[in-house]
């Protein structure tokens, strides 16, 4: 079994770094996706071509001091539920290291982003499946002030398709321990005209800290944001019974786990305002070359959020929560085929109580 990867699949370690160097990578994936949730879509097949292909471009150079400069930025384009997306280039990161010291500015990885057990271990997707099936297992969870909807991903990450969070991060390693603190700030909306005492956009504080020792690992993490109900934020908001839910303020993870040589596990949770979450994750070695994964989440919606009887559209608030609230699993299988290149399936049932199967298969290749 691989050893247990201490960054996510936003972050490919800078290590030493050579002088006026360039460099060209990537991966290509894709595979047929069964999704039950495109019944309820009108005109979406409930089974469609899934594919991304992401070229990433990689340049570093290195004082006679031995500082470091590099950058990165990629292009991507990918297609999901039959609908092609146009190729993009994202935001950059640009980076300073010295011995153990990482400073990045720009697209920045993320304090959260960066912990160890945030996401499935060792999967190509780092979720299950060709494209991550909708990242179930993640335990950081959020709701929508629009829709009350639960979901993932409200904190800094790395931004392969968009500019990213434009914010500055200080990464140090030294024997077992890494510790990561990043910081971030919206802009309110462009008006034209200044308008006297407006808040400013959205900023974020994210720190992890990370211990290994031979092949486990614990770490804890947690982001603050302020100024979150301000223009261009709305991430704050109010239920209809006065309970405040800021989604992205108060953002914890703990997690722990390791490798008892042909076996794995992990075990991690997370806390906001919108729900209490647990994942427990079990994979092991089959043979030389196969690796199975299976996971179940837990999650616990606030009752206050589900009681929630705004009406957005069609629906209520809570309504929408109520499809986060449950028990989810996933199944990942991987087969190495050599060369880089990789065979995949999975399947995830998520807690929503209708159409709540997925399934994919295919080939991811890296270069």
């Amino acid at each position: 079994m691989k050893k247990v990867l201490f960054a996510t699949t936003a972050l490919i370690a800078t290590a030493s770094v050579a002088a006026a160097d360039v460099r060209l990578s990537g991966y290509g994936r894709f595979g047929l996706d069964y999704n039950a949730a495109n019944k309820t879509v009108a005109g979406v097949s409930e089974t469609n071509i899934t594919s991304r292909l992401r070229l990433q471009f990689d340049m570093s150079t290195e004082t006679d001091g031995g500082v470091g400069f590099n950058a990165r930025f990629r292009a991507q384009a990918e297609s999901r539920d039959g609908v092609a997306g146009t190729a993009v280039f994202n935001g950059a990161r640009f980076g300073v290291t010295y011995g153990g010291l990482t400073v990045n500015v720009g697209n920045i990885i993320g304090a959260i982003e960066n912990a160890p057990g945030l996401y499935v271990t060792g999967t190509r997707s780092a979720g299950t499946g060709i494209d991550g099936m909708g990242f179930n297992s993640l335990v950081v969870r959020g709701a929508s002030a629009a829709t009350g909807s639960v979901g993932t991903f409200n904190w800094d990450a790395y931004d392969s398709a968009g500019a990213g969070s434009n914010g500055i991060e200080a990464l140090y390693s030294m024997g077992g321990f890494t510790g990561h603190v990043s910081y971030s700030q919206r802009n309110t909306p462009v008006t034209g005209t200044q308008v006297p005492g407006q808040a400013d956009g959205e900023a974020r504080t994210a720190v992890m800290l990370t211990y290994s020792f031979s092949d486990y690992y614990v770490t804890g993490a947690y982001q603050a944001a302020s100024n979150t109900n301000a223009a261009g934020s709305g991430t704050q908001f109010t239920t209809s019974n006065g309970t405040i839910i800021d989604a992205n303020d108060g953002l914890y993870l703990i997690a722990a786990g390791g490798d008892f040589g042909a076996f794995g596990a992990r075990l991690a949770y997370g806390s906001s305002d919108a729900a209490d979450s647990v994942t427990l994750e079990g994979n092991m070695d089959i043979g030389a070359a196969s690796n199975l994964v299976l996971w179940v989440n837990s999650t616990d919606v606030d009752s206050n959020l589900l009681a929630d009887t705004t009406v957005v559209g069609a629906t209520t608030r809570g309504a929408n929560a109520a499809a986060a609230d449950g028990t989810s699993f996933g199944i990942n299988y991987q087969y190495d085929l050599g060369g880089g290149a990789t065979f995949v399936a999975g399947y995830v049932n998520s807690a929503a109580d209708v159409n709540d199967d997925q399934f994919q298969a295919g080939v991811y290749f890296s270069f």
